[in-house]
């Protein structure tokens, strides 16, 4: 059996503080804003809106398009 000295050995690199475990502030900008806004129930609600104005454009693009063919001629 080895001696209880081995238990007292004591690493020093982890008590220094050049870890960054901040990992809010290694994130780019474009990620801290997709994870404000596209997670959790602010994402559920803004897929929905963006789902509801995509709707909303598709059909003005048809009630357009099919006033133009479906005109009477003069």
């Amino acid at each position: 059996m080895e001696s209880g000295a081995e238990s007292s050995v004591h690493y020093d690199r982890w008590s220094e503080s050049n870890i960054n475990m901040n990992v809010e502030a290694s994130q780019s900008t474009s990620r801290r804003i997709y994870n404000r806004v596209c997670t959790g129930s602010t994402g559920i609600i803004m897929k929905s809106a963006g789902a509801l104005a995509a709707m909303v454009v598709i059909y003005i693009i048809g009630y357009v398009t099919g006033y133009y063919v479906h005109r009477c001629p003069m």
